[in-house]
């Protein structure tokens, strides 16, 4: 799946996004804030579907609010891909926020994530510092911090973290969703030697679609192609 074009890869924000909000329409968690990033009704999908996307959400969910209770708070969080995510105001609802949280992702997805929270009052008001932007390449609020860059391109995304204040000192949680696997090996091992040579204490959330020949992966195959 490393051959995927970044238009391909871009898209499966969108099916991420469409099938966690049908998922909580239907009760499997809550997430108040999930609307805003993605209103409207959602198509039917399959029970297999968002009970995939159950376990997914919840058990990085478990994962990060361990580490957050561990470090007490003092900490970072850097999302690698993390598209429509909702994670920190999730966070927030519970006063769990490190003191910084990066979200990375391509240039348009970005843009469509600034213009969101720009629109939607539930969102911009959870974050200390927000004006309009005039810049829709980057948002940085307080502890939150949302930046465009390829993530194959190591110098630029060094480069965006520093422009978010990262500190290579303090605890830190990446988190990939469903990222890596649309990169070649020599790319995503780059990225995990990065982080491991470049902090002094740094843990590592991956989550990557395997075991696709079981009934949830050949339901997400299928979704997939639909879009395509």
């Amino acid at each position: 799946m490393s051959d995927c074009t970044d238009a391909a890869i871009q898209a499966t924000c969108n099916d991420a996004s469409v099938c966690k909000k049908y998922a909580v329409d239907k009760g499997y968690w809550m997430d108040r804030f999930i609307s805003y990033m993605v209103p409207g009704r959602i198509q039917r999908k399959q029970p297999e579907i968002s009970r995939g996307y159950y376990a997914r959400t919840n058990s990085i969910w478990l994962l990060l609010k361990r580490f957050l209770t561990r470090c007490s708070c003092t900490c970072q969080i850097v999302s690698l891909g993390a598209g429509l995510d909702t994670t920190y105001w999730r966070l927030g609802s519970e006063n769990m926020l490190p003191i910084r949280y990066i979200e990375v992702d391509f240039l348009d997805v970005v843009v469509r994530k600034i213009r969101c929270i720009s629109a939607k009052v539930p969102l911009h008001s959870c974050l200390s510092d927000f004006s309009t932007q005039d810049d829709e390449s980057c948002l940085h609020c307080g502890s939150y911090h949302l930046v465009s860059a390829d993530m194959r391109n190591l110098g630029e995304l060094e480069e965006k973290l520093k422009q978010s204040g990262i500190d290579y000192s303090v605890p830190t949680l990446f988190l990939t969703e469903c990222v890596l696997i649309y990169m070649s090996p020599e790319k995503s091992n780059a990225i995990i030697q990065w982080v491991a040579e470049k902090f002094s204490d740094a843990a590592f959330i991956n989550y990557e679609q395997i075991h696709m020949n079981d009934t949830f992966g050949q339901v997400m195959i299928s979704n997939l192609k639909v879009q395509q």
